[in-house]
């Protein structure tokens, strides 16, 4: 297995050979269990019956926005970790999910249900909250890890405040709606092609940065020496990063470690090369995600629990160990 983690492309392909086995095995796993025949049927010869309107309309979009919902967060948690250069964080530590969950929590509110109402204002919260942390991280030209940090903090807090009001107001009949959303919840994924479209999109243009990447992970020194324009990659990092928390925002709400574990965790295996890395990650972060989400809704069925509940169990333990290995070293 060690030799397999020295092999990116080997890692990879198992990372996909892991994927497409638990995508077909969530198919099967629920409150009504089904036979192997009964899934094959339903795939590619669909129709009015109870067990073909499970598979198609039920189990098979959610898997897929598991699967989309979490390969966004990691490969925004890869991008985010090179652009503050800290390894544990995290896609949402910038406010922008904040913003985003802010926009949509308004539209729910105002009884918005429209697919691309929601979305729309999911990415104009998101603008909102990239605009604010970049002008302010700006001043004075200035532009450091550190005050990019802070000021996401600060902006995520305020966001925060801004959510705990929006409860506050909701009536009862909404109330329960917005608060499992925002724990992470994939009942409702809205549009599955627009949360593949996006992710291809987004690691494609990542792709594209890899080798820059690969390069500014080592330093802005080494970066500026090579040639690279620093304040023009920062830009793209934090833009593409933001935009591809949004598009999981809107998928799932906020579903937290995702981010920063599932990028540490494929560093910690060897792969640094962000050409190998981010795709890793991705994969990696999309197996995490629907096997939480796979657990949310069998472990009490025929009841659900919110996604971002199982994320917490898995990934706190796993911070804790992360924390504790790089203290000793």
């Amino acid at each position: 297995m060690a030799y397999l983690f020295t092999r990116p492309v080997s890692f990879i392909i198992l990372l996909t050979l892991i994927s497409v086995l638990l995508i077909v095995s969530s198919l099967f796993i629920g409150s009504v269990p089904l036979s192997f025949q009964t899934v094959w049927l339903s795939l590619f010869n669909p129709n009015a019956e109870n067990a073909s309107l499970i598979i198609t309309e039920l189990r098979l979009p959610r898997t897929l926005a598991a699967f989309a919902t979490g390969a966004l967060l990691a490969q925004a948690g890869a991008l985010m970790q090179v652009l503050v250069r800290n390894p544990l964080a995290d896609p949402y530590i910038l406010g922008v999910s904040g913003g985003a969950a802010t926009a949509v929590l308004i539209g729910m509110l105002l009884g918005l249900t429209s697919v691309f109402g929601l979305t729309g204002l999911a990415f104009i919260g998101a603008f909102i909250a990239m605009t604010l942390v970049f002008i302010i991280a700006h001043q004075k030209g200035s532009w450091t890890p550190t005050r990019l940090l802070l000021t996401g903090v600060v902006i995520a807090a305020g966001w925060g405040a801004a959510i705990s009001l929006i409860l506050t107001l909701s009536p009862a009949s909404n109330l329960h709606g917005m608060l499992f959303w925002l724990m992470g919840d994939l009942s409702y994924s809205y549009s599955v092609s627009f949360a593949f479209t996006a992710l291809v999109i987004g690691l494609v243009l990542s792709m594209l940065l890899s080798s820059q990447l690969n390069v500014l992970i080592r330093g802005d020194k080494l970066a500026a020496t090579l040639g690279i324009n620093l304040k023009q990659l920062h830009i793209k990092i934090y833009i593409l990063a933001s935009l591809l928390t949004a598009a999981a925002v809107v998928q799932a709400g906020s579903i937290g470690f995702v981010g920063f574990i599932v990028p540490h965790l494929i560093r910690l295996a060897g792969i640094t090369d962000h050409r190998f890395l981010l795709p890793a990650a991705s994969l990696g972060g999309g197996i995490l995600v629907l096997v939480a989400d796979t657990a949310a809704r069998t472990i009490i069925e025929p009841q659900q629990l919110p996604v971002g509940i199982i994320t917490a169990l898995i990934g706190i333990p796993l911070f804790l160990y992360l924390l504790q290995r790089d203290a000793k070293q």
